[in-house]
This record gives structure tokens, sequence and C-alpha cells, in this order.
């Protein structure tokens, strides 16, 4: 292995370790029985009508004991009677079988059509909650994880979770009860045999037992490496135009070969465990065997056992043998399920950082909305300590400022001055490690998320679209819009030339994360979508960036207009923006140096914005 692929393998090591550290407390601590119970108090559904699903696996089960019963009987009572078989009683003792044996059928039929229907909508419930509850975690604390391991919470580890209790749960159910009806029916034989064939097995037990906690890490590793792979084989498909412009094809293949391999070996590893656990119960099966059939001839021989039912009892050693055995195997997907379920519960006991105020919040004032900077002050978290996280250097320090409303503000300064926290920290998608964030007096972080995200828009960087068309991009600010208010939202934009030269118009699809267009069309869309959401307060972070001069200044014109009566702050790369604004404010090394309109800015020569303009002159000419 090269040393940039073993430091890569390294990092990711570390990631996924972060990921789960929060889980491996609770992995080490919380027996299965534990994060069982916590399962179920958050799928409420399962414990629905759970005790009738027990019932109807139990009657099923009496099928299964009928058979060695209807045997015992006609032998006893039809074979090995004085004077010859009694073919009636065999008749009789075949057609009560029969009947035994189509009840329970159904009542089995019953039973897992209740245990499906139940599993699947309650672990859907669980699947939408641990969905919604990941989207609500902070752009900060989504960072800091992998995507593509959360991802495979939702999907992977749920999967997992439903699997199990589908097919899993069902065995499980069914032994259960096997075993419950088997051993009443082995006692009324001979306690003896009975009391024989548990004594067999409980070494077995005993072993199992110990094995079930190394099986529980075990699994723990596997579905932690398989949210690793998960995310090296999403990041590598997404990533995959860099892969191959850079020409680093081999090195990515040897990371996905890392990370399969280790979600390889960690597999193994559980299988092993599990095969001893097979192999144990196999060599206590043997072991009963041999005690009943030694056992029953000595009780045979002193006329406490009869013929019919000492072959009876074997056939009963029998069913009882196969749910223990099958046990093993169901502990290998038992413990594989949970370890899923505590990735899960891992997931949902994330607190956010960024959190909904709820119904204890309050809903934005009505009206164009006016900022303020109250000495916020922040820092990217770097790690964790004993008391909380480490934060690194400040990004932003000292922000003390006000942004009156229906004003038009360009926030510029050199890459890594601040300006796009400036834009999260405005738009929420932050809190402020220091001070507060206002809107209309109100502090951001008393404001409901449904009205802060009405009333403020952020067109981000980089412009991410859905996988629809363009029509279907911008109605997803506004569902409600028409399709003659959406082409004329692209006639007072003066993008209806634009649309019109697009394959199928407003039809047309733009792709997964909008790659069927241009980094510029994509800008367009998402302005476009801004622009119909109607906000009262507009935030454009480098909007406008990637689109070409001409495009620029048809953009610029139209949205003079659009944002007219509205608060917009600009993240401006481009200092045509600034040069249009009410006003500039500069931030450089994370403090506000400088604030004005542009043209009094630009007359100090040696200030911080003077030289940003005169290297941004330079670049366009």
């Amino acid at each position: 292995m090269t040393a940039p692929v073993a430091q890569e393998r390294r990092t990711d090591e570390r990631k996924a370790d972060r990921l789960t550290t929060a889980a491996a407390g609770p992995e080490a601590a919380e027996s299965t029985w534990t994060t069982l119970r916590r399962g179920l108090s958050l799928s409420p559904e399962l414990r629905t009508g759970l005790a009738g699903t027990v019932a109807l696996a139990l009657v099923s089960m009496v099928g299964r004991a009928a058979v060695p019963v209807a045997v015992q009987q006609g032998i006893d009572r039809g074979l090995t009677v004085p004077g010859g078989p009694n073919l009636s009683v065999v008749a009789t003792v075949v057609a009560i079988t029969a009947a035994v044996l189509v009840l329970t059928t159904a009542c089995g039929y019953l039973m897992m059509r209740r245990l499906f229907t139940v599993s699947e909508t309650a672990l859907a419930n669980v699947r939408i909650r641990a969905f919604r509850h990941v989207h609500d975690l902070s752009m900060l604390h989504q960072q800091s994880e992998r995507r593509g391991s959360l991802v495979s919470r939702v999907t992977s580890d749920v999967d997992q979770i439903t699997q199990f209790l589908q097919w899993g749960g069902v065995i499980l159910l069914i032994n259960l009860g096997q075993l419950v009806v088997t051993t009443v029916v082995m006692a009324v034989y001979s306690w003896q045999l009975t009391l024989a064939v548990y004594l067999a097995f409980l070494p077995a037990v005993l072993i199992i037992r110990v094995l079930q906690k190394r099986l529980s890490g075990a699994y723990a590793q596997v579905r932690r490496r398989t949210g690793a792979m998960l995310a090296a084989v999403a990041e590598s498909v997404v990533g995959a135009p860099v892969i191959r412009a850079y020409g680093v094809s081999g090195r990515t293949a040897a990371r996905l070969d890392e990370t399969i391999d280790g979600q390889q070996q960690a597999q193994r590893r559980a299988i092993r465990i599990s095969i001893y656990g097979s192999s144990i119960g196999e060599l206590a099966a043997g072991l009963a065997l041999a005690a009943v059939v030694a056992l029953g001839v000595w009780l045979g021989v002193g006329d406490r056992l009869t013929i019919g039912q000492l072959t009876a009892f074997l056939f009963l050693v029998t069913l009882f043998i196969q749910p223990v055995q099958i046990a093993t195997e169901v502990l290998n997907e038992a413990q594989n399920a949970v370890a899923g379920w505590r990735r899960v519960l891992d997931v949902l006991d994330m607190t956010p950082d960024v959190a909904d105020p709820g119904e204890d919040g309050v809903d934005l004032p009505a009206g164009p909305l006016d900022v303020r900077f109250a000495d916020v002050g922040f820092a990217y978290p770097v790690g964790d300590g004993d008391s909380g996280p480490v934060l690194g250097p400040p990004v932003l320090s000292d922000v003390d400022l006000r942004i009156p409303a229906r004003t038009r503000v360009a926030v510029v300064g050199e890459t890594g001055s601040g300006k796009t926290t400036f834009a999260k920290l405005l738009t929420r998608l932050m809190d402020p490690t220091t001070g507060e964030v206002l809107l209309s007096g109100v502090p951001l972080t008393r404001v409901r998320f449904g009205s802060l995200r009405s009333r403020v828009v952020m067109v981000p960087q980089d412009g991410f679209l859905f996988d629809a068309t363009v029509a279907g991009n911008v109605r997803f600010a506004r569902p409600s819009i028409s399709d003659e208010e959406l082409a004329a939202a692209f006639v007072e934009l003066g993008l209806s030339d634009w649309v019109a030269g697009l394959p199928a118009g407003l039809d047309t699809p733009v792709g997964e994360r909008g790659e069927a267009l241009s980094v510029g069309e994509r800008q367009l869309v998402a302005l476009a979508r801004a622009y119909v959401a109607d906000p009262d307060l507009l935030v454009l972070d480098e909007a406008t960036s990637a689109v070409d001069p001409a495009t620029e200044v048809r953009l610029q014109r139209t949205l003079d207009a659009v944002t007219r009566g509205r608060t917009t702050v600009a993240i401006a790369h481009r200092l045509s923006t600034a040069q249009a604004a009410d006003e500039v404010i500069v931030v450089d090394r994370g403090r506000i140096v400088q604030r004005g309109p542009h043209d009094e800015l630009v007359r100090e020569p040696s200030s911080v914005y003077a030289l940003l303009y005169a290297s941004w002159l330079e670049q366009t000419r």
C-alpha cells in the first residue's frame, strides 16, 4: 500500500470512529434487551396486537406437536392393542390430526401476515423519523460526519432490522412457540426424559450466552464497517469527474478495496463466532438424542414408558432440537439487527445544535426585515473534549452591525475571511459561538423554523438542484405556482430567451444534482427558485460567481428590480455586485474593517476594499 493511500485510509478510519463514538459507550454498556426495549419504545406499532400474534404462534405450533401425539396414539391404541391392529382408531387419529393441521396452518398464516404488516409499518416510521432527525442536524454537524454513513443508518441499518423482524423474528416466534408446546407434551409423557434433554442443552446455553456478548460486539463492528464502505462508495461515485480529471483511479480503487476488505474481515469474524455457536448446538443435540434413547429404553424395560410414547418422544426431541439449532443461526441475524438498531438509536440520540424552538418559539414580524449582529463570534469545532467541543481559531470575531430593512448590502473580503460563515449565521444554518443574531429585534434562536425558512431564503454558491425539471426545481420554493406565473417569473428575470434555448423549455430535466446543466445555468435556476419564494430577506452567497459576464449584466439589471423593497445581503466575489449595493461591508480575517457605499470606500487607496477592487479590475481586463 502506498503512503498516500495508507494515510487516506487512516483518515477514513478516524472519521468512521467519530461517527460511532457516541454509540461506542452504549454498545459497551447496553445489553441486547436494553437496546430492544429502547427500539420498541420508538416503535409502538410493534407492540400493537403482540399478544394476539404470540397466541396465533402458539396455536400454530400445536399442529407440529399433533403429529408425535398422533403417532403415539396410533401405535399404543391402534397397532399394538390385544387382538391386532384397530384400523378405525388409526383412521380417527389421522382425521383428527388432519383437522388440527388445517387449523394450525391457518393460524400460522394469520400470524405471519400480522407480523409482516406490523413490522413494515413500524420500521417505515423509524426510517422516516431517523431521516427527519438527520435532516434537522445542522450543516456543521452534517459536515463533521460522513454523509454516506449517515445515509446508511437510515437505509441499510433499518433494512437489517426489517429483514430480521420479518424473517428472523418470524422464526424466533415460531420456535418459541414450538419449544413451549414441545416441552409441555414431553413433560406429559416423561418428566425424566424432559429433564435429560434440558440437562444436555444446559452447557450449550451457557456457552452460547458468552458467545452472544462477543457476537454483539462483532456485529457492531460489521455495521460500522458497512457504513464506512457505503460512504466510500458514494464519495467515489459523486467525485468521479474529479477522480478521472486527476488520474487517481488507482488510489481511489485502493481506498475502496481497503474499506471493502475491512467490512469483509469484520463479517468473517462475526460468522466465525456464529459457527462456534452452531457447532455447540449440534453437539448438544447429539447428546440429547443419546440420553433419550438410553434412558427411554431403561424406562421402557421397567414398564414406565410405552413403545408409542418413546417413539413420540423421539419425534418431540427432534422438534425440540430444531428450534434450538435454528436459534443459534437466528442469533447471528439478531445481533446484526441489534447492532443496526443501536446505530439508528445513536442517530436519534444526537441532539441538534441548531434546534427548532417549535411551540416555544415566535414568528418573525410582518414586513421587510432588518438585521442585527450583536457582538457575534464564531469558531468551528476541531474535536471533542471532556467539557464539550474543542474550538479552533475564530472565523468571525466581535461582529457588531445593523443592516436596515430594505437595504441591499454586499459583504466582500478575501477567500477565507469569513463571508460565507456570515451568511450561514444570518440564515441560522449555524449558531454563533458568542453573541446573537437578530432579525427585526427577534433573536434567531427564538424564531420557529417554519417562519424563518418562509421569510429568509439563501441562494448558495453551488446552486444545488434536484433530479427534476427546470420547472420542478423552481416550484420547490412554491409548489402552488401556476405554469403562467412560472413563465412570467422567468420573463421578469430576463431569462425567457435562455429558457427558449433549452431542449424542452421549462420541462427540461436537469439531471442528478443538476449535472445536465452548466454551473452557470444551475445558478440561474437557483436564482429563479429564490425569486418565486418571495422572501423578505434574500441572502446571495456568491450566487453569480459562475455566471458569464453577459449573463451577469442581464441578471444584475433584473436583480436590481427584484431586490428593491426587500433586505438583501449578497456575499460578493465579483465586485460588480458591490458597486450596485447600497452599502458594502468589508470583512478581513473575521472582522469588519470597513463599511459604506462603494464610491466612498474606493476613494481610500490603501484600504482593504480599494486593494480588493483594484485586484478585481485587473482580473477583469
